[in-house]
């Protein structure tokens, strides 16, 4: 009898733990069609604004009929895979001309580079600029000319932008003209290689656009709503006006909000810098971003402001890559909605190589909310206090039960 209650307490304490899986989530979604080894599973949109914004709380549990529940391996497959591949160099010289100053770079070897980021000292420029490859100092290629670097330091704004982007170079000098009577003084620079895989992009529908002109900041802000949360890593903005423009170009998002006596108080965060021009294609990338909201904010500086006609907002899709057991009779979810679990390690990772290239994809069902009658009385239970003066009352029954036993137990 008695090692026959020690396995039912078993078996008991392994349903409660299988249980307990799902219940650390908050949401969960049926999958339906899982037939094979492997499948593809796209993240739906929705389930952006109730994750995390690095999706490190999404799992896929089974279920079995005897409440086994078991985890899924999966791989989170979304954008475009860049690397970034930082190139040494040697400042050889910097000397000046009737042309502007000059600044000349030696790498060791003749390396492929795509991006060049200098930093000056000085906090208020325009400048522009031309970029130069030679691979034995008597002959240059032009790689950039014209190209305008900026920077803006004052009560109202902040704005810097010295990024230089242009089509892979191999060269082992390179030669920076800065077109300015002031001498500019180069703190350091960065030579680098960057290449991207690109993912497969979604188009995401716009809610509504405001624009609004601050006259005494000299800024342009519009604001962007979507319908829901999604995660977006792409904007391009379109511009109504027929003349031409080149003016620096400022993309945050809303990270939160919290209500004052005042009113509503709204917290933005920067995704990117960068300049909108009539010579541009005035698309701009980002790293991806849960979020609902966007804004860009421009600076005219004595400019006239812009009409921005239409934003273009997009996203990388987002896809599970999962590994699933070979078992009948087991109803699989993908289960999300934990802000403290940290992100699942599996050793797919480290096999990405392996996975079929053809994958059947699956579907995941309507959302459902993971025991919300025991959620929801968890909550009426602490905002009562008549319970609280119950609990209260049964611990000082208790404190005086035990206060006087001992006190009997010492006068026998």
């Amino acid at each position: 009898m008695i090692h026959r209650n020690k396995i039912l307490l078993l078996l008991l304490l392994l349903t409660e733990i299988a249980s307990g899986q799902l219940t650390q989530f908050r949401y969960k979604r049926e999958l339906q069609g899982v037939s094979s080894q492997w499948h593809r599973l796209t993240v739906p949109d929705s389930v952006f604004g109730k994750t995390r914004n690095n999706l490190h709380d999404i799992r896929i549990y089974g279920v079995a009929p005897g409440q086994d529940t078991l985890e899924v391996p999966y791989l989170l497959q979304a954008g475009s895979i860049q690397t970034e591949k930082e190139i040494s160099f040697l400042l050889r010289n910097t000397t000046y001309n009737s042309n502007g100053w000059y600044f000349t770079f030696e790498l060791p070897d003749e390396e492929v580079i795509n991006y060049l980021q200098p930093e000056f000292e000085q906090k208020n420029f325009d400048w522009n600029i031309q970029l130069q490859g030679s691979h034995d100092q008597r002959e240059w290629f032009t790689l950039l000319d014209r190209y305008r670097i900026l920077s803006i330091s004052n009560a109202s704004t902040e704005f810097r932008f010295t990024r230089l982007n242009f089509p892979d170079a191999r060269y082992r000098y390179y030669r920076l003209l800065v077109r300015s009577k002031e001498q500019p003084v180069l703190r350091s620079a960065k030579l680098l290689q960057r290449t991207a895989a690109a993912g497969t992009i979604k188009t995401y529908t716009v809610l509504k656009t405001k624009q609004e002109n601050n006259k005494a900041s000299q800024q342009t802000e519009v604001t962007i709503d979507l319908p829901l949360p999604v995660s977006v890593s792409q904007l391009q903005v379109r511009v109504q006006d027929n003349v031409d423009y080149y003016r620096p170009l400022t993309i945050t998002c809303l990270s939160d909000s919290f209500q004052t006596e005042q009113g509503w108080s709204y917290q933005y965060r920067s995704l990117v810098t960068g300049v909108i021009s009539s010579d541009g294609t005035n698309r701009f990338s980002f790293p991806a971003t849960i979020t609902q909201q966007l804004k860009l904010v421009l600076h005219n500086q004595d400019n006239q402001p812009l009409t921005v006609d239409a934003v273009e907002v997009s996203g990388f899709v987002h896809e599970l890559v999962a590994r699933f057991p070979q078992r009948a009779n087991t109803r699989y979810y993908l289960v999300y909605g934990n802000e403290q679990i940290t992100a699942p390690e599996y050793d797919l990772a480290r096999f990405a190589n392996n996975i079929p290239g053809s994958l059947l994809s699956l579907t995941a069902g309507a959302e459902e909310a993971i025991n919300p009658a025991t959620v929801q009385k968890k909550t009426a239970l602490f905002t009562n206090a008549w319970w609280l003066w119950m609990i209260i009352g049964v611990v000082i029954v208790l404190l005086g039960w035990f206060t006087v036993s001992m006190i009997r137990k010492q006068e026998d």
